[in-house]
C-alpha cells in the first residue's frame, strides 16, 4: 500500500473554523497558545510547567496494567513518565464497541507518529503516546454499535452510568456476530481472537477496551489510561470544588463563545452553569444549583455547599467532568504537550483557553488528527477509467455524473445563449411597456422570472434525457462513490477496522504509521501498490 496526499479543502468535509486553524488564520490566534508545527511544539516543551505527581501517575498506570502481560515498549513508556524529561502526546475517545469507526484508529496512529517524530527531533527528551479512554462518558447509545460494510452489529444493554464501569456479561452475542463477519481467513481469525479475549475475559468495558487497543498497538508503546480513579481525581479536587461553587468555566466559556460567534464561527459545544456530573455505579447525572443547594438531577441526592465541599474532599471520584472540564483534568494529571483530535474536538478545545488561563494550567498544542480514505484496487481503476482524479472522488455523486455527461455528449445541454437572447427580448418588451404604463414594469419582471424558471426546467429535462443514454457509466460512478463514501460521508466515520484488517492484516496499521504526517496538514489517501 502507498499514500498520496490532498488538501483538506479539496475534501469538502471540514468546517471553516478547522480549515482556518490549519491555515493559521489571524482571527483564531487568541484562542490557543502554540501553532501545530515543530516550532510550536518546541515552545510547548520549553514552557511546560507540570505540577502533577509523576510517581503517583506511574503507580496508577502500573495498577491498571496489572492484569495484562505488558509489552516491553509499553512497560518502558509507563516508567518513563516518572522522568521530568518525559512528555506525553495524547488523544482521547469513547469506548466504542470493537474500536468503533476507523477514525478512532487514525487518532491513535497520529498520536504514535507524532511521538516518534518528536523523539527524532529531540533525542534528549522522551515522548509517550497516550490514549485517554473516555470511561466516564455515559452515552452508551453512541458507542454500542458498529458498521462493517453493509452490516450493523449492536450490543443491547440498559445502562445509565459510566460506560467504563459497564459489565461485559451481555456482550457475547455482539462478539459472535463480529466473529461471523470476520470469517475464516488468517487475518480474520486473528482479529476475532483478539476481540474474543478482550471482551469475554474482562469484567467491564474499560478493561476490555484497554486489552483490545493494547493488542493492536502495544509494539508502538501506546499507554492507555483510565482517569476514572480516586488518586487521579484527588489531584483535580481543588478545581472541582472551585468550579462547581463559583462556576468559573460557565462564565469563561460564555465569553469565548460570544467572541467566536462574532467571528462567524459555529459553536461546537455549549457548557452549563455547572460542568460536572455526580458519578456512582449505574448513575452519572448533572449537578444543579437551586435555592442555595446542589442537587443531582433526577435523584433525591442533594448537598449544602459545606456538604458538597466535604464530599469532594473525601470522594473526588464521584465528580465527573463534562466535555468542557475534561480537557483541563487531562492536563492537570499528564505532562502533556499536544492533544490530537478530530475537527469537532479542535473546535471545542478552542473554546476553552480562557478556562485554562484562569486556573493557570498550560494549554497544549492542538493538532488535527490525520484523516484517510482507503481506496481498493477495483475502485481506483474504475475512478481513473471514468476519467476522474483522486480529488474528484470527494465531489457529490450528482456533480460527478453531471461532469461525465457533459464530457461525453455531442449535444448542447446548456441553454445559456438562448436564455440571454430571451432576456434581451424581454428587456425590449419591458422598455416599451413602461413607456405606455409604468406599472407594467413589475409584470415584465414577473414574465422574466417565469421564463427563467421554464428554461431551467427544460435544461433539467434535456440533461435527464441525456443521462438515460449513459446509464451504465453513471451507475458505475454511483457504485464507486458508495464504496468509498458509505452513506455519503467520509469512510472513516462509518466503517470499522474489520474489513481493512481482514484484507491487509497488520500491514494496514504499519502502512498508516509509515505514511501519516501529523504535521503535514494534508488528507491521506491510501492506495494499493
Amino acid at each position: 500500500m502507498k499514500a498520496k496526499y490532498i488538501s483538506y479543502q479539496d475534501t469538502h468535509s471540514f468546517s471553516k473554523l478547522v480549515l482556518d486553524y490549519v491555515d493559521d488564520a489571524a482571527s483564531l490566534k487568541p484562542f490557543y497558545s502554540f501553532r501545530p508545527d515543530m516550532d510550536g511544539l518546541k515552545k510547548a516543551i520549553d514552557s511546560r510547567n507540570f505540577k502533577g505527581d509523576r510517581n503517583e501517575l506511574v503507580e496508577v498506570l502500573l495498577q491498571q496494567y496489572s492484569q495484562i502481560n505488558t509489552n516491553k515498549s509499553v512497560a518502558h513508556n509507563i516508567k518513563l513518565l516518572a522522568d521530568p524529561n518525559t512528555f506525553t502526546v495524547t488523544t482521547g475517545h469513547q469506548l466504542n464497541l470493537f474500536t468503533g469507526p476507523l477514525y478512532f484508529i487514525y487518532k491513535i496512529v497520529t498520536t504514535i507518529t507524532l511521538a516518534l517524530e518528536l523523539k527524532i527531533a529531540y533525542p534528549d527528551k522522551n515522548f509517550v503516546p497516550v490514549y485517554w479512554m473516555a470511561t466516564e462518558d455515559h452515552d452508551f447509545e453512541e458507542i454500542n454499535h458498529i458498521s462493517v460494510e453493509e452490516k450493523n452489529i449492536s450490543w443491547i444493554q440498559q445502562t445509565n452510568g459510566a460506560t467504563g464501569r459497564l459489565s461485559t456479561k451481555t456482550v457475547s452475542a455482539a462478539v459472535m456476530a463480529y466473529k461471523g463477519y470476520l470469517g475464516i481467513s488468517k487475518n480474520g481469525k486473528k482479529l476475532a481472537k483478539l476481540v474474543e479475549n478482550a471482551y469475554l475475559n474482562n469484567d467491564n468495558l474499560a478493561d476490555a477496551t484497554r486489552v483490545l487497543v493494547n493488542s493492536l498497538f502495544e509494539h508502538y508503546g501506546l499507554v492507555i489510561m483510565n482517569a476514572d480513579d480516586p488518586k487521579l481525581k484527588k489531584k483535580f479536587s481543588s478545581i472541582i470544588a472551585a468550579d462547581i461553587t463559583a462556576q468559573h468555566s460557565a462564565h469563561l466559556t460564555e465569553k469565548t463563545n460570544a467572541e467566536l460567534s462574532e467571528l462567524d464561527y459555529k459553536i461546537q459545544v455549549n457548557g452549563r452553569e455547572i460542568n460536572f456530573f455526580y458519578l456512582i455505579d449505574n448513575l452519572r447525572e448533572r449537578i444543579i444549583e437551586k435555592d442555595g443547594k446542589f442537587l443531582v438531577n433526577h435523584t433525591d441526592i442533594s448537598f449544602t455547599k459545606e456538604e458538597l465541599l466535604e464530599t469532594i474532599k473525601n470522594h473526588p471520584e464521584r465528580f465527573s467532568p463534562n466535555v468542557i472540564m475534561r480537557p483541563l483534568y487531562q492536563e492537570v494529571i499528564l505532562p502533556n504537550i499536544a492533544y490530537i483530535g478530530g475537527g469537532a474536538e479542535i473546535s471545542y478545545w478552542l473554546q476553552l483557553k480562557g478556562i485554562f488561563d484562569h486556573y493557570e494550567i498550560d494549554f497544549p498544542v492542538l493538532l488535527l488528527r490525520n484523516s484517510a480514505l482507503v481506496i481498493d484496487k477495483r475502485s481506483i481503476e474504475n475512478l481513473f477509467k471514468l476519467g476522474f482524479s483522486l480529488e474528484d472522488a470527494f465531489l457529490p455523486v450528482a456533480e460527478l455524473q453531471k461532469r461525465w455527461v457533459e464530457q461525453h455528449t455531442t449535444h448542447h445541454l446548456n441553454l445559456a445563449e438562448e436564455r440571454q437572447s430571451i432576456h434581451t427580448a424581454l428587456e425590449k418588451i419591458k422598455k416599451n411597456a413602461v413607456r405606455i404604463d409604468k406599472t407594467l414594469g413589475k409584470a415584465s419582471e414577473s414574465l422574466r422570472a417565469k421564463a427563467d424558471h421554464l428554461i431551467e426546467n427544460m435544461e433539467k429535462k434535456i440533461f435527464r434525457a441525456e443521462k438515460r443514454k449513459h446509464e451504465t457509466s453513471l451507475k458505475q460512478i454511483e457504485n464507486v462513490k458508495n464504496r468509498l463514501f458509505p452513506t455519503g460521508i467520509l469512510q472513516e466515520r462509518v466503517l470499522n477496522i474489520a474489513p481493512m484488517y481482514v484484507n491487509y492484516g497488520e500491514d494496514f496499521l504499519s502502512t498508516l504509521i509509515e505514511n501519516f504526517q501529523p504535521l503535514g496538514g494534508d488528507f491521506t489517501v491510501i492506495l494499493p501498490n
